[in-house]
């Protein structure tokens, strides 16, 4: 309950500092955003390329396996 009322107030805190009559942050944030969204996209990239590779090899030590496994039953 503590965290969840704790996670309000800075949302809510997040959300008055972008606010033009609040803090009027807007700009700061959006070129934040700008900057870290190439470098965000690469990272994701990066990640799925990881995964593309052992998602490759696991299909690739599943077929040796039922080869295998082929091959004993026979």
């Amino acid at each position: 309950m503590k965290a969840l009322v704790i996670g309000l107030v800075v949302i809510a805190a997040a959300v008055a500092a972008c606010l033009p009559d609040g803090l009027g942050w807007w700009d700061e944030v959006l070129a934040f955003l700008k900057g870290c969204l190439p470098v965000l996209a690469a990272f994701i990239g990066l990640i799925a390329v990881f995964v593309g590779i052992a998602d490759i090899k696991d299909r690739a030590e599943a077929k040796k396996d039922a080869q295998k496994s082929t091959q004993a039953d026979a």
